[in-house]
């Protein structure tokens, strides 16, 4: 849970960094070139950010998920009408959806296999909505609202996304030249494509800047989600004695703000990213588990649902009736077919600064997780405990 605000932070980090060379010339135009350890210090400032929001009362912490939401909503329907207009060459619709790029450096030449791994991105842009859940114990009618959360997550960012995605995918005409890293934003695709759409129009990147700089604000807004995320996971492990020191951690302030752990998963995070110094292939190993991580955690309940609890189960007031059972085991399905495509190599031939780290990581974390229970929490742990009257 901690890797999935590492990567969500240190990808806003880097992103900042792209914005700020691209507002001072560019890498073509003396731009301004952030070090590692300047990189670093505006992922500290972010965390720093994100835990003194999640310090806030739930009623603050509503107000930006509420303002997260009308946010990525406006900008997307202001970005996929702002594009396209702007761009004076724009890709062909068979380009658009046919295109394959296989000449990508990487030694994969098999379109099949390009999409099969592309599929890592549209999965992590569908991380995080099990938010909703961790926050159903300061939700009102939560065995409702929690699951119409999740629900309509998923259906706005599936929509909205892919309507953004045609948008912007309609200014890609020169892929090579978008990923060359002597352009002047880097080699970051989507920020050269941008800034190159509004200079040839205007005359001026000002404008790709400033679409940049709200692209910004909400990658910002899903990093404070993912703070209360973790927070209120950790809360809950540690009130069932799942944490190291979880009386410390079992612990609210005045607002009923589980301050220490949110504290913790700021710590935590910073920890993990100062790998980025010294290694990526170390760091890329660390936040590699977020994507496949989550998606085996979000299966492993459903899997037992469909079948050690199959006639067990009790449904609440939110579910799928006669449908469940049959839903369950596509989603079961899927999580088994994702997990099997994120072990397998993202470059050919296959070595030690390309190697696909996740299937370690991931195996690691099961290990560990598994020998923890067999040998210390079987003989303890009875379940979550119930603060609430059934």
């Amino acid at each position: 849970m901690w890797a999935c605000t590492t990567s969500a932070d240190f990808s806003l980090a880097q992103f900042v960094q792209v914005i700020v060379l691209l507002s001072t010339g560019g890498a073509n135009g003396g731009g301004y070139m952030a070090s590692k350890y300047v990189v670093l210090a505006i992922y500290c400032a972010i965390l720093i950010l994100h835990g003194l929001i999640n310090s806030l009362s739930i009623q603050w912490l509503a107000w930006f998920g509420q303002f997260g939401a009308f946010w990525n909503l406006a900008g997307v329907f202001a970005l996929t009408i702002l594009i396209p207009a702007v761009a004076k060459e724009r890709a062909t619709v068979e380009f658009v959806f046919t295109h394959c790029y296989t000449d990508n450096g990487v030694g994969i030449h098999s379109k099949v296999y390009a999409l099969a791994i592309g599929l890592l991105t549209s999965q992590y842009s569908l991380l995080g909505y099990d938010t909703s859940a961790h926050m159903s114990e300061e939700t009102k009618n939560a065995a409702w609202s929690g699951p119409m959360g999740i629900v309509v997550s998923v259906a706005l960012s599936s929509v909205f996304g892919w309507v953004y995605l045609v948008s912007l995918t309609s200014i890609v005409t020169n892929i090579p030249a978008l990923l060359d890293p002597s352009n002047d934003a880097g080699g970051n695709a989507i920020a050269q494509a941008l800034h190159a759409a509004f200079r040839t129009r205007f005359g001026s990147g000002a404008g790709g800047i400033v679409c940049l700089a709200a692209m910004a604000v909400a990658i910002f807004l899903c990093g404070t989600a993912s703070v209360t995320s973790n927070s209120r996971m950790g809360y809950a492990f540690s009130r069932d004695g799942a944490m190291p020191f979880s009386r410390f951690w079992y612990r609210v302030n005045k607002q009923e703000v589980p301050f220490n752990v949110v504290w913790l998963s700021v710590s935590v995070a910073f920890v993990m990213a100062l790998t980025s110094l010294g290694s990526q292939v170390a760091f890329q190993a660390m936040v590699s588990i977020t994507t496949l991580g989550m998606y085996i955690a979000y299966g492993l309940p459903i899997f037992f649902r469909v079948t050690t609890a199959r006639r067990s189960f009790v449904p609440g007031p939110f579910h799928l009736g006669k449908y469940g059972v049959l839903i369950g085991w596509a989603a079961v399905a899927w999580v088994a077919l994702v997990t099997v495509l994120f072990c397998l190599p993202v470059a050919y031939p296959v070595a030690v600064d390309n190697f696909n780290y996740t299937p370690a990581a991931v195996g690691g974390v099961l290990l560990l997780s598994l020998g923890a229970w067999a040998l210390h929490a079987r003989f303890w742990f009875r379940g979550p405990v119930t603060n609430v009257d059934a």
